[in-house]
C-alpha cells in the first residue's frame, strides 16, 4: 500500500542535535515541510556519505523552509560518540532521531526486521504532516541530496500552483505543464 498523502505516524523519540539531546515529536513536524531520511546504522559506510551530503545541502534546504530528520534504530548516545569521532557527522546541523524501538522505522515501512536495521529511505513531508513522495532502496545505493531537494521544489511548486505539474527534470524557473486533453500526444 503507498504511503503517498498519508499522514506520517504519532511519535516521540531522543535525538541528538546541536550537542545536546532532546524530544522530537511528530507535531514538531507540522507547520514546515520535513524530510525523513533513514538510513541503516551509525558508523558504517555508505551512511557517512549520505548524511554528509544532506549536510553539505542543508543550508539551501533551511532556506526553502525544511527541517531534515534523519532516522536510525542507533540511540542518541550513539549519535553523538559518531558525531564526536567524525568528520563528516560533525557537519550535520538537523536532528539525529534515534529508534532503537525500530517503532517509528516501522510504521514508515522502512524496517528489515530480521536485522533491526533501517532500509535507505527517504520521505519528503508537507507542513500538514502529509507524504508526498518517498524513495526506498537497496543498502548498497547511495542517494543524492541535489535529487532530493530539487523533488522538494518541484512539491513546493506543486502545492502552491494547483493545476500545474512539473515534467521530469524540472528546475524553479522551469516550464511546467498543465495537464489537459489537448497535451495527450504532444509531449
Amino acid at each position: 500500500m503507498s504511503k503517498i498523502n498519508t499522514r506520517i505516524p504519532e511519535f516521540k523519540a531522543n535525538a541528538f542535535h546541536n550537542g545536546a539531546t532532546k524530544i522530537i515529536t511528530d507535531k514538531d513536524t507540522l507547520g514546515k515541510w520535513s524530510v525523513f531520511f533513514f538510513y541503516p546504522a551509525d558508523f558504517t559506510f555508505v551512511c557517512p556519505t549520505e548524511l554528509g551530503d544532506v549536510a553539505d545541502n542543508y543550508a539551501e534546504l533551511s532556506k526553502m523552509g525544511v527541517e531534515v530528520y534523519s532516522v536510525s534504530t542507533d540511540t542518541q548516545f550513539t549519535h553523538k560518540a559518531w558525531h564526536d569521532t567524525s568528520e563528516t557527522i560533525k557537519k550535520i546541523k538537523f536532528p539525529m532521531i534515534a529508534d532503537p524501538t525500530t517503532k517509528i522505522t516501522k510504521a514508515f515501512d522502512a524496517l528489515v526486521e530480521e536485522e533491526g536495521l533501517a532500509l535507505r529511505a527517504t520521505f519528503i513531508v508537507n507542513p500538514e504532516g502529509i507524504i508526498k513522495a518517498y524513495e526506498i532502496h537497496y543498502d548498497g545505493i547511495g542517494r543524492d541530496a541535489t535529487e532530493l531537494v530539487r523533488k522538494i521544489q518541484a512539491a513546493q511548486y506543486v502545492a502552491t500552483h494547483k493545476g500545474e505539474v512539473c515534467p521530469a527534470k524540472w528546475k524553479p524557473g522551469s516550464t511546467t505543464l498543465k495537464p489537459s486533453l489537448d497535451l495527450v500526444g504532444k509531449i
